[in-house]
C-alpha cells in the first residue's frame, strides 16, 4: 500500500508454494551477483578529492573560503535532499521544465553523478532495501562497506533507463546526466576566481568532502542508529543528528513508510529544513504539489502492503526455523502419538503436510502467542500485527512440512 507507492515491490513466493528453511532466511547471494545499488561518484574522482584536501597545507585556510565552505555544504546539501532524493527520485513535488533542469544543475554540482543514474539507483534501493540486492546494506555487508567500502568494487554500471522513464523523456536531462561533471568542474573554477587557491581547496573540496559523507550516512548510521516509528520491513531509522546534518533526511524510517511525502519530518518537532524551504517556494509558484502523509499513516494506523507483510514476516520466522530448531523437531516426532500414520499419509501422497500439521497439536512447535511475542520484541506497534503472525506462522508450518516430507519419503527415517 503505502510503502510500496513508488516502486513495485518485489515478488513474493505463493503462498500456497511449501518453503524450506532457507527460503525464510535466504543467504546472502555470491560477492559477483550483488547489484550495483550506490548513489555515489566514481572510485577515482572520489579519492582524488579526498587526497586533494591536503592541499590546504600549501594554500592556507582563509575566513573568506571557509565561508564558501559552509555556503556551498549547505546549498549542495539543499540539491542533493530536494534534486537528487525527493524530486528526481520519488517525484514528491513538481515543478517546471526550466526549474527541474536547474535543480538536476544544482544536484550534480555535488559530483555524486548523474541525476537520472542517481535516481534510478535510488529507486532499486527502496524496492530491495536491506535485502542481499542491496549493495550498501550495514545488515548484509558491513557498516563500513555500507558507507564507503562499495567506492573500491568494480561493478558501477550504466543508468538504467528503464527504471526513470518519467526522466529519460527529457533531452536536457539526458545530456546533462551524460555529463556529470559539468556542474561541480565550472562550480570548482568559480570558487577559484573568487577566493583564490584557499577558495578551491578549502572552500569546493573540503565542502564536496563533508557533503559526500553526510549522504552517505543516512544509507550507513541511517540503518544503524536511531528509533522505528513504523514497520517497513528494513532497517530504516529516524535519527534527529543526521536530520540536523542533512537537512531533514534523517527521519529516514518516515520517509521509508511513506515516500511521496515532500515532508520527512512527520511530527512539528521533527527538523526538516529541505520540506521549509520547499513550502516556501510553493508559496512563489515555484514549485507545486507537494506531497504528504495521509492522517492514517501519521497515525500510524495504515495497513501494509502484501510485500511488506511477507517481508517482516520471515524475518520473524527466521527467529523458530534455525537448524536447531529443525533437529528438535525430528527428534519430537517420534513421539508424538499418530504420527506413524501421518508420514505414510505424506509419504503416500494423500495429504499435504503442512495442513496435517496445523491441526495437530505439536508442543515443539511455537504457538501463535509466542510468535506474536517475538513479532511485538523485534517490530514497532503497526496495525498489521495480525497478518505478519499469521503468515509468520505459515511460513514456520511451511518449513516444518519440508522437514516432514523428507523423513517422509527417505527410507530408514523415523
Amino acid at each position: 500500500m503505502y510503502i510500496e507507492s513508488i516502486v513495485p515491490p518485489s515478488p513474493s513466493l505463493p503462498r500456497q508454494a511449501p518453503l524450506h528453511q532457507a527460503d525464510i532466511a535466504p543467504p546472502a547471494p555470491p560477492v559477483d551477483e550483488y547489484h550495483d545499488d550506490i548513489i555515489y561518484p566514481d572510485t577515482i574522482p572520489f579519492v582524488l578529492v579526498h587526497v586533494v584536501c591536503l592541499g590546504a597545507i600549501w594554500s592556507g585556510v582563509t575566513a573568506t573560503a571557509v565561508a564558501i565552505g559552509i555556503a556551498l555544504y549547505v546549498t549542495r546539501m539543499f540539491g542533493t535532499t530536494a534534486g537528487y532524493h525527493r524530486y528526481f527520485s520519488h517525484r514528491t513535488f513538481r515543478t517546471s521544465r526550466v526549474g527541474q533542469f536547474l535543480l538536476a544543475v544544482l544536484a550534480q554540482s555535488s559530483s555524486q553523478r548523474g541525476v537520472l543514474w542517481w535516481a534510478a539507483k535510488h529507486r532499486h534501493h527502496h524496492q530491495h532495501s536491506d535485502t542481499e540486492h542491496d549493495v550498501h546494506s550495514p545488515r548484509q555487508r558491513g557498516f563500513l562497506y555500507a558507507h564507503v567500502g562499495w567506492i573500491f568494487q568494480r561493478q558501477q554500471g550504466d543508468t538504467d533507463y528503464a527504471a526513470i522513464p518519467d526522466l529519460a523523456r527529457y533531452p536536457e536531462l539526458v545530456w546533462l546526466n551524460r555529463h556529470p561533471y559539468l556542474p561541480p568542474t565550472v562550480l570548482a573554477v568559480a570558487c577559484f576566481l573568487v577566493a583564490g587557491w584557499p577558495g578551491l581547496i578549502v572552500g569546493f573540496f573540503w565542502s564536496t568532502v563533508v557533503l559526500f559523507h553526510g549522504t552517505f550516512c543516512i544509507n550507513s548510521l541511517a540503518h544503524v542508529h536511531g528509533k522505528q516509528r513504523y514497520v517497513t520491513g528494513d532497517d530504516s531509522r529516524n535519527n534527529w543528528w543526521l536530520a540536523i546534518i542533512t537537512l531533514g533526511e534523517g527521519w529516514h524510517n518516515n520517509h521509508h513508510a511513506y515516500q511521496r511525502s515532500t515532508r520527512q519530518g512527520f511530527r512539528w518537532y521533527e527538523w526538516d529544513p529541505t520540506y521549509y524551504l520547499l513550502k516556501t517556494l510553493s508559496w512563489t509558484g515555484l514549485v507545486w504539489d507537494l506531497g504528504a502523509p495521509p492522517a492514517d499513516v501519521l497515525r500510524n494506523e495504515h495497513r501494509l502492503g502484501r510485500a511488506v507483510v511477507e517481508k517482516v514476516a520471515r524475518q520473524v520466522a527466521a527467529g523458530f526455523t534455525d537448524r536447531p530448531f529443525a533437529a528438535r523437531v525430528r527428534e519430537a516426532w517420534a513421539c508424538v502419538p499418530g504420527f506413524a500414520e501421518l508420514r505414510a499419509r505424506v509419504a503416500a501422497g494423500q495429504v499435504r503436510a503442512e495442513e496435517m500439521l496445523a491441526e495437530m497439536h505439536l508442543p515443539h512447535l511455537p504457538t501463535l502467542e509466542q510468535i506474536r511475542a517475538r513479532a511485538e520484541s523485534i517490530l514497532p506497534d503497526t496495525s498489521s500485527m495480525d497478518e505478519i503472525v499469521a503468515r509468520a506462522r505459515e511460513l514456520i508450518l511451511q518449513a516444518v512440512s519440508v522437514e516432514l516430507q523428507a523423513t517422509a519419503t527417505t527410507p530408514g527415517t523415523a
